[in-house]
């Protein structure tokens, strides 16, 4: 029922309409480079009536990399919409609350406008949010409505670049929205922190100015060893011999690859857990009987956040803290860290900051390793979930991949022809893979977000796969471009 709705509703939408014939690789990429080129205006274009700051928290700085956002600029909301959006669905077909059969074209068009249309609710809370509990600097309270309304059509704005990337682009806009953040925040990390920390090191002229200055190099070391690491794992693979059983003698290989739904469960569990710390923010300031409960589930308190000594509510305890990213960068003090890798360590090791309200009074501290353990675990989890619930929409469960195969005429050799067949024989791998490809991205994602790799480890660890998957498609799209009657085929 609810599906049937979005016919009528898909009117009122924005939509972009597909191209009327397949797009050369020329044309998608002058489609991607203009789509960019908006992007990055957006990205330095700050909304009338906000107070530019410098971002100095680390979790402030992950949520921007992650949701492709800048605070204060006009995609201050970035694309968290979309990927909420595409979360809560997810979980409501994956619970059998929505019924939808993704290949039937008529249902998944009335899917991706439900899509489209809780992105945009989510995108006009997102922005009251964002004001209302001061986390965007406002001048004037005059400025709060204006403010809000400048976000929302920045969102809305992303929202018709990603949909217009995938119908025009090389990918989708997530992906070439995630992928330009995270290396603009390399390039300025670099240049603008570790650099000058490894001069000023060298300048001091003391005896471990030459250690120091290798120290001050470390989050470039540990993002070049996630990106080496992630690297290697998509070229891990385990492969299916096939046979065409319509030619004898020709055949080929299923490749089922480690990483087999790429990094999109870490994407997809990251941004539940970065959402939960903007969205629960309205939780600040409740007092009463609900005060310790609200507490016991986010604890929020002033902090200075900006180089012009300006507080904002950061996340300091509760339930939420403990699954969040919340961790200092071992950087110096002067970029907002905790001076350095020895300093970073024996933080997450001794110190007790994490507070958790108890719901009946009182409150107890948290050592920080267990806020790692905790915050690991449950990335992990969500991860799998998350593997779990993609390849049963995206059409890349044993079953479906089956029954593909056995359209386009291919067999396991050794076994009958049979759909069946074929599925109880990639059962024994898929899941399998699919399980331990979401504990490695999780784990991974943990481990560098622990090191401090600059540009941030998550955020990195999802550009390796962006590129990754991007450079499949170029693959694609090069033969498409040198035997256009595949496009037919492929259509």
């Amino acid at each position: 029922m609810v599906l049937e709705i979005m016919d009528t509703v898909s009117k009122f939408l924005p939509s972009i309409r597909s191209p009327a014939k397949p797009l050369s690789l020329r044309e998608k990429m002058v489609w991607t480079v203009s789509i960019l080129a908006v992007y990055f205006l957006l990205y330095n274009t700050y909304a009338i009536g906000v107070s530019p700051a410098q971002i100095t928290q680390p979790l402030e700085q992950l949520i921007s990399i992650i949701f492709a956002a800048r605070i204060g600029s006009l995609i201050t909301v970035g694309i968290s919409p979309i990927v909420l959006s595409s979360i809560v669905l997810q979980l409501l077909a994956g619970s059998d609350l929505i019924k939808v059969d993704m290949n039937d074209p008529a249902q998944k068009a009335r899917f991706q406008t439900l899509q489209k249309l809780a992105a945009i609710v989510i995108a006009v809370i997102e922005a009251v949010i964002y004001v209302s509990t001061q986390y965007v600097a406002v001048t004037s309270p005059s400025y709060a409505i204006v403010v809000m309304l400048q976000l929302i059509a920045g969102a809305l704005i992303i929202i018709i670049m990603d949909e217009m990337m995938t119908k025009y682009g090389i990918t989708s806009g997530i992906n070439l929205f995630i992928a330009s953040g995270v290396s603009y925040a390399i390039v300025a990390g670099t240049a603008g922190i570790i650099l000058p920390e490894a001069a000023a090191a060298i300048a001091a002229g003391t005896t471990a100015s030459f250690s120091n200055a290798l120290l001050a190099f470390g989050p470039l070391f540990f993002a070049v060893l996630v990106f080496l690491i992630s690297i290697y794992a998509y070229e891990t693979k385990v492969e299916l011999p096939l046979a065409f059983e319509q030619l004898r003698g020709i055949g080929g290989r299923l490749p089922i690859p480690f990483l087999y739904v790429s990094v999109l469960p870490v994407i997809l569990a990251s941004s539940l857990e970065l959402s939960l710390t903007v969205w629960l923010r309205f939780l600040n300031g409740i007092s009463g009987s609900f005060g310790n409960i609200a507490k016991f589930i986010a604890l929020y308190s002033p902090v200075s956040s900006t180089a012009g000594g300006g507080t904002s509510l950061q996340l300091t305890g509760g339930l939420a803290y403990l699954i969040s990213p919340s961790f200092p960068l071992p950087y110096s003090s002067n970029y907002g860290g905790v001076g350095g890798y020895a300093a970073y360590f024996n933080y997450l090791l001794t110190t007790n900051t994490a507070k958790l309200v108890l719901p009946w009074g009182g409150f107890v501290l948290v050592p920080e390793w267990i806020h790692v353990i905790i915050y690991t675990l449950v990335l992990v989890v969500l991860c799998v979930i998350f593997g779990k619930f993609w390849i049963e929409m995206t059409g890349q469960s044993p079953k479906n991949m089956a029954q593909q195969l056995a359209e386009m005429g291919w067999q396991i050799p050794g076994f009958r022809r049979d759909p069946r067949i074929v599925e109880s024989v990639l059962n024994k791998y898929i899941p399998t893979i699919t399980v331990l490809g979401s504990i490695f991205v999780g784990l991974l994602a943990a481990l560098a977000t622990l090191t401090g790799a600059v540009g941030s480890g998550m955020g990195i660890l999802l550009t390796v796969g962006i590129i990754y998957m991007v450079y499949q498609q170029l693959e694609q799209e090069r033969i498409y471009d040198a035997y256009p009657i595949l496009n037919k085929i492929a259509k």
